[in-house]
């Protein structure tokens, strides 16, 4: 059978999708305010950002050497055929606007 999920109605909407993003954001909520939002001056809210910062780059979801040498040849190769494709269109358009102005 299916979890306790109310299903999509207005009625009754789904919500345990959201049960942990719910819950992170009432613990960071809490922490926050057990900070006292940055509750220590210039440092203490230098060093929740920085906290936050490594927080945030924990969910990264960080490619592997395959992927990132695979994205990293797409990249190159799009960026030659846009620089062809300009490249063209410059040509075409000087010689056009030689011939009408000679």
């Amino acid at each position: 059978p299916t979890p306790a999920v109310g299903g999509s109605s207005p009625s009754c909407p789904a919500r345990q999708v959201y049960a942990i993003r719910e819950v992170t954001q009432v613990i960071d909520e809490k922490h926050d305010t057990e900070e006292g939002n940055g509750a220590g001056g210039l440092f203490g809210r230098i060093n929740l950002f920085y906290r936050q910062v490594v927080a945030e780059l924990r969910k990264v979801v960080w490619p592997t050497q395959k992927q990132l040498t695979t994205y990293t040849a797409v990249v190159f190769v799009f960026v030659g055929f846009i620089i062809a494709v300009v490249s063209i269109l410059d040509v075409a358009l000087t010689k056009i606007v030689f011939w009408i102005f000679g």
